[in-house]
């Protein structure tokens, strides 16, 4: 059995980003059900996404999971889920999602520890500092006091004055992205050295992902590693990445779920890349299972859930800045009460 409903995710801040800025972001959450078994999914989508709760709900009434008699078979499900229209992969990562937590659910175990990996491994996440007015990025960096690590969105005409403004209350490292931003090479190598000098540790997605040449160009001269993001969206993009940036940005919703972030996680390995496991602004669900990968990533960024003040789930937490992942069969979430 199938179940989904639409919701809306409720920021505690204005969201603000190189394109947009925003307060909320839409949703439908996703059950899948068999055996006295119930597994949870979401799809978060943010405006670039391109997807809608109405298309969401569109591509799940084409999903029949009633004619897989064997739901441990994820090898054969997701890419016949896959194929049923391209796109939706905010979609397809929900159901992806339920699958896992189901199976995780069936075995017993966290998935972390299905697949052998050691959470004690997991990277320490970011904390996302969005675009907003002076005032309310200090507020924002003091709130985000017990976090070590950084994530400044940048992206307009006053990057320069979002680090200052910053970095007049912290020494904390900083990550930035510019969310395809920049648009001059020049300023942008006079940028990274500038950013290298204020302690930041990388660079994500400076320009279009349509101008991979300007961003070669940049990583032969930048102090900085440089990472994309909306360059590289599933297991396709990732062998393009290479030579062009260091590393690249995993996200569920991007590439349709944990099954294809695994492939693309071992495909970037092979190619010598950099990996960094990201979120949209999600609940606990997503949050707490693109988590169960993070003992594979260099990077993490996983504070969607930490962004909404409505999650109707209890999943990770984030002890001084590191993951703690919960000891709880497939994801590893609860409903909340």
């Amino acid at each position: 059995m199938l179940r989904y409903r639409p919701c809306t995710l409720e920021l505690r801040h204005a969201f603000g980003v190189a394109s947009n800025t925003r307060t909320a972001t839409p949703a439908v959450l996703v059950e899948v059900e068999r055996d006295g078994l119930t597994g949870h999914g979401e799809a978060s989508l943010p405006p670039y996404l391109g997807e809608t709760a109405g298309s969401v709900c569109g591509f799940l009434a084409r999903v029949d999971l009633a004619r897989f008699p064997d739901w441990t078979r994820l090898d054969e499900i997701l890419p016949a889920l896959d194929a049923l229209a391209p796109g939706h992969t905010a979609a397809k990562a929900a159901v992806d999602l339920a699958l896992h937590d189901w199976l995780g659910r069936r075995q017993g175990a966290p998935l972390h520890r299905f697949w052998g990996l050691d959470p004690a491994k997991a990277p320490p996440t970011s904390f996302t500092i969005g675009l907003d007015t002076p005032e309310v990025v200090r507020m924002k960096v003091r709130e985000a006091a017990p976090y070590p690590l950084l994530k400044a969105k940048l992206g307009r005409d006053n990057d320069r004055e979002m680090i200052e403004v910053i970095r007049a209350e912290t020494g904390r490292p900083l990550v930035v992205d510019a969310n395809q931003g920049w648009t001059d090479r020049d300023a942008a190598a006079r940028m990274a050295e500038w950013l290298a000098a204020r302690n930041v540790r990388l660079i994500e997605q400076p320009f279009p992902r349509d101008r991979p040449a300007d961003t070669a160009w940049l990583r032969a001269r930048s102090p900085l590693p440089l990472f994309a993001d909306e360059s590289v969206q599933r297991l396709a993009d990732v062998s393009s990445a290479a030579g062009v940036f260091d590393g690249i940005n995993i996200k569920l919703m991007k590439c349709t779920g944990l099954a294809e972030a695994r492939r693309m996680i071992a495909r970037a390995r092979e190619l010598g890349l950099k990996v960094m496991l990201g979120c949209m602004t999600e609940t606990s669900c997503a949050v707490t299972a693109a988590a169960q990968l993070a003992p594979l990533a260099d990077w993490a960024d996983l504070d969607g859930a930490l962004l909404i003040r409505n999650d109707p789930f209890e999943g990770m937490q984030v002890v001084d800045g590191r993951i703690v992942l919960p000891d709880r069969p497939g994801i590893g979430i609860v409903a909340r009460t």
